[in-house]
């Protein structure tokens, strides 16, 4: 049976171990022994995900060396903000198995996504992708189907670790496309504020199909800039994962907005939040990005204004709507 080391015991992380725990030796490892210590003797993630009961084969440890004792593949599950400082006891490790992150989004002040993080830190020729798509930790770790996308600049290995996690009601299809499926991850919490602002606002259905639709454009735009490529957007990391944390219940991004709208300041509705809103974080550097780039961004420019309380909800609405009308 191959084995597996989940690095992050947040929700996500969680949740992903505990798909793969029927078919594959995992090991979840949180960075707080305290927390492992808890997560162990309870069977489940009391913090993160208290609905669910860890299956009985799913090993949990604070100690990385025993994570990563004879894994094939390490599934880095933190955010974005921690993947640097997890990735430095691997650069040093002999024998380090592949490497998947989970995470989406920029690392502040430096604008890297994950994967110029890891090629920094481990070097271009590490084995490595990411796995996106839609997918709320809650339903996988429920047992829910679900389809991901893993990318990776290296064909082969997109081919392996796509086959090795998919099984069960987890499918994973494979992608060369690696800056294009980062893009979508990374862009779409920020569309999802703006479209939690305009239901927050009771806008409608009509006009969260609009921010959609126009939310999903930008992104293409911005991706295809990169060297994304315009198919993927139009899949499981792209629109996908956009429709999901746009509308569903359980998106963080969205219930930000939400609470944007109803008049909350974004600290208190972070610090309500307990779990972190990429989207938030991602707004100013996929702002800068645009600008940059000359890419035209009205909805994430929105977002960011609201998030930077240079305008409210109501106002920036107000100038999306006041926008000349244009080509399609």
């Amino acid at each position: 049976m191959s084995r597996v080391a989940v690095l992050g015991a947040g929700a996500w992380g969680t949740a992903i171990a505990c798909a793969l725990a029927p078919r594959l030796a995992v090991t979840l490892w949180a960075r707080d022994a305290s927390q492992a210590k808890a997560i162990a003797g309870a069977r489940r993630n009391e913090r993160y995900l208290p609905e669910i009961a860890l299956p009985a084969a799913l090993a949990v440890s604070a100690d990385l060396e025993i994570a990563l004792k004879d894994a094939v593949l390490a599934l880095a599950a933190t955010p974005v903000a921690g993947l640097r400082e997890l990735l430095g006891p691997l650069r040093v490790r002999e024998n380090a198995p592949a490497l998947v992150w989970l995470c989406k989004g920029f690392e502040q002040r430096s604008g890297l996504l994950p994967h110029e993080i890891v090629a920094q830190v481990l070097g271009a020729e590490r084995r490595c992708g990411a796995l996106s798509g839609p997918s709320f930790a809650l339903e996988v770790a429920q047992g829910l189907p679900c389809a991901l996308t893993l990318a990776s600049r290296d064909a082969e290995f997109a081919r392996e670790a796509a086959s090795l996690l998919h099984g069960g009601r987890l499918r994973v299809y494979h992608s060369t496309d690696l800056v294009g499926v980062e893009i979508g991850g990374a862009v779409k919490n920020v569309m999802a504020i703006a479209v939690g602002i305009s239901d927050g606002l009771g806008l409608g259905q009509n006009a969260r199909a609009a921010l959609i639709t126009r939310g999903l454009a930008e992104i293409s735009r911005l991706g295809v800039k990169l060297g994304g490529a315009a198919h993927t957007f139009m899949g499981l990391a792209g629109a996908g994962d956009l429709i999901l944390t746009a509308t569903g219940d359980l998106s963080r991004n969205r219930r930000v907005g939400l609470e944007l709208a109803r008049g909350r300041r974004l600290h208190e509705i972070l610090a309500a939040l307990g779990h972190v809103a990429e989207g938030v974080r991602s707004s100013a550097e996929v702002a800068r990005l645009a600008a940059a780039r000359g890419v035209d961004m009205p909805v994430t420019e929105a977002v960011h204004a609201v998030l930077e309380e240079r305008v409210t909800p109501k106002e920036a609405v107000e100038l999306l709507l006041a926008r000349d009308p244009k080509s399609e």
